[in-house]
């Protein structure tokens, strides 16, 4: 009789399956937090923006928790590897997420195969922080505005290069959208990182880049490259002499996203309180300001708004990713 499954029991069974997800889900919402390290997962290499932010605001977090607050560096296919732990991670609250928004909003698109579905693997956290790009150009070329790279395009299809940080990068994707709004024609140069791109733009050997403002403001005032247009809305504090794309005529807006995020199931309690800790953390003048003068511009907010900023990036750039036909392997 004991090896003998009835209908009865099978139905028995269906209903205290769904009791028992929810009275272990109850469990894990009214478990106290952390009761031990918790890991910030950053899918990239250490140095940097996401990175440095991430330690700055654990820090902050270990004094005021109690507990180790530790970053751990999983780099790897765009973020996917270390985006990965964390979607597969119990929803406690001990392991979570600090990433560019690829990982979380458009590698599906750029990916032949992805390890875990960015739209349900994960519960948004807290915006750390927007990057706006900036267009520069090589010193040796002869071009002073956005126009007049526009009309060097077009006078010679495909003989313009610009560098990126990598296939189905932010640095490509913004090229890819310049490309489709100017009707423009500009060789992709793909490198390991945005750093080597940098240097063959300040070596002359490449165009342009369409870069985060932290990654090329240094070059910037240092005189290395010239910066034609900023993709933001407005003028930037570092770089009040800059003109917009707008203001040049090019209806180009784009900027670089990093914010938090836990395995998806996590409970709302630890997910605001992360997100109250983080925002706190990046107000702090002497931690936000650091990064607002590198060039970012400060996040802070709830996992609301967060999940907002997360779905509009998902829903800007996936028509730009499958119009260009970008893919990665």
């Amino acid at each position: 009789m004991s090896g003998i499954v009835t209908r009865r029991g099978l139905a028995l069974g269906s209903l205290a399956l769904p009791l028992l997800g929810t009275a272990r889900a109850q469990d894990t919402a009214n478990a106290p937090w952390p009761t031990r390290p918790v890991r910030v997962i950053v899918p990239f290499p250490p140095g940097g923006l996401v990175d440095t932010l991430a330690r700055a605001v654990t820090q902050r977090m270990t004094a005021q928790l109690g507990q180790p607050v530790v970053v751990e560096n999983r780099a790897g296919a765009g973020g996917n590897i270390g985006a990965d732990v964390v979607a597969k991670s119990p929803p406690d609250g001990h392991t979570l997420l600090a990433s560019a928004l690829g990982p979380l909003a458009v590698n599906q698109y750029i990916y032949r195969s992805m390890p875990y579905d960015t739209q349900t693997a994960f519960a948004p956290i807290v915006l750390l922080a927007h990057t706006p790009k900036v267009l520069c150009v090589a010193n040796v070329r002869p071009w002073h505005s956005v126009g007049e790279v526009i009309a060097a395009a077009k006078a010679a299809p495909g003989r313009l290069t610009a560098g990126s940080a990598g296939a189905g990068s932010s640095l490509h994707l913004a090229l890819e959208l310049f490309r489709q709004r100017t009707g423009v024609d500009i060789q992709h140069i793909p490198y390991r990182g945005a750093a080597p791109a940098v240097t063959d733009l300040v070596a002359g050997n490449i165009d342009m880049v369409i870069d985060n403002v932290p990654n090329i403001l240094g070059q910037i005032r240092g005189h290395g490259v010239r910066p034609l247009a900023a993709a933001s809305p407005q003028r930037l504090p570092q770089l009040p002499d800059v003109p917009t794309m707008r203001e040049q005529g090019v209806d180009f807006v784009f900027g670089t996203a990093f914010g938090m995020a836990a395995p998806a199931g996590t409970p709302p309690a630890i997910t605001e309180r992360v997100a109250a800790l983080v925002t706190a953390a990046l107000h702090d003048p002497e931690i936000g300001g650091r990064f607002v003068e590198q060039g970012a511009q400060i996040g802070g907010g709830t996992p609301a708004q967060f999940a907002a900023v997360v779905e509009q990036e998902r829903s800007t750039l996936e028509p730009v990713i499958r119009a260009a036909g970008i893919r990665a392997e």
